[in-house]
């Protein structure tokens, strides 16, 4: 459990993020967690370079409704003081935090609390032995530096245990977590790190995640994005959607647009999507350029919109519902699918 939520077994498959803020800036880090919240996030992680930071965590944890999450490096003063400030879970690699005395420190305040540890090893954290040994950070290295860390936990009888093994290259990351999964029966925390900006970093995660996720690999994931995080929920739940899951709010299906299409789909599009952000009843969404064709390959969606020359229509299942002049058509296409969310909520709170 981090917080009210179950990772691994049979519980869904968590989502989190990080904050990109400064943890000592209360004010705009809980912002920030708000708008992530308002997207499907599920646990939240916040970076804690100082004392200052750590202190922080306790008027965070306070404004949220979410699992909080540190993440340490090397210091094991920071790791304790996260915990005794309310981070309901924390992020290390046991094997730099100092030494065996500081781990068990920070495994003590662990066990005082009831918070679990994330064990996570990166390409960029193996220990050089482990390196001269491999030459690379291969996946086999990776693999041997996570099972050597969560033995040190198990030494000192602890057993919370999540455990992440992320490489930049996408092959090595499924390789890796494969053979892991094979090693252990704890939780593994999905991601591919420093996976890029919007475009590449959603390539690379999704094709990475995908394949383990597909192969029943992974109990909670975190989409890394030089972006704002909220993009990261975002890429995750179509992720999700996509493998048949998880769903969180509408599925929206769109044309690529043609020589047919006489309107700004772009636009139409982009404003639908925003809307649908802070969604999360199941809904299946069209959003088409040619009033010919626009109906009939987007028949299964709940509710469509398909732009014409001073002229557009919506359609529901397929069939046409409504006529609208195009300067109104988005106003009117939103406001029908307000009644049909609405609707939605009260059939889904009556089962």
């Amino acid at each position: 459990m981090v917080g009210d939520v179950a990772i691994g077994g049979d519980a869904p498959i968590a989502v989190q993020s990080m904050c990109n803020t400064d943890t000592r800036d209360v004010e705009q880090t809980v912002a920030q967690i708000g708008r992530l919240v308002e997207v499907g996030c599920e646990i939240i992680r916040v970076a804690v370079l100082d004392l200052e930071a750590a202190v922080a965590l306790k008027k965070i944890r306070e404004q949220i409704a979410i699992p909080l999450i540190a993440d340490i490096h090397f210091d094991a003063r920071l790791a304790v003081a996260s915990m005794e400030n309310g981070a309901q879970g924390i992020r290390v690699n046991p094997g730099n935090i100092g030494g065996p005395d500081k781990l068990a420190r920070v495994v003590a305040a662990a066990k005082s609390h009831k918070v679990p540890i994330r064990v996570g090893v990166n390409s960029g954290s193996v220990e050089k032995d482990i390196l001269a040994q491999y030459g690379h950070p291969v996946p086999a290295a990776l693999v041997e530096s996570a099972l050597r860390n969560i033995a040190l936990l198990e030494e000192q009888d602890f057993y919370e245990i999540k455990v992440s093994i992320k490489s930049s290259d996408v092959l090595a990351t499924v390789a890796a977590y494969r053979e892991l999964s094979g090693k252990c029966d704890y939780p593994l925390h999905l991601g591919v790190t420093e996976a890029g900006g919007l475009i590449p970093g959603t390539v690379k995660s999704s094709v990475a995640l995908g394949l383990l996720l597909n192969d029943g690999i992974g109990d909670t994931l975190r989409i890394s994005l030089t972006r704002d995080p909220v993009e990261e929920i975002k890429v995750a739940y179509e992720l999700l959607r996509a493998l048949h899951i998880r769903e969180r709010g509408p599925e929206i299906i769109s044309c690529p647009t043609c020589g047919r299409c006489q309107v700004d789909l772009f636009g139409l599009a982009a404003e639908v999507e925003k809307r649908v952000q802070a969604i999360d009843v199941p809904l299946k969404i069209a959003v088409m350029g040619c009033v010919v064709n626009g109906p009939g390959e987007a028949r299964e969606a709940d509710l469509g919109v398909a732009g014409g020359k001073g002229l557009g229509i919506i359609f529901k299942k397929g069939k046409l519902y409504k006529k609208v002049p195009e300067e109104k058509l988005l106003q009117v296409f939103l406001a029908e699918l307000d009644k049909m969310v609405d609707e939605k909520r009260k059939q889904l709170s009556n089962t």
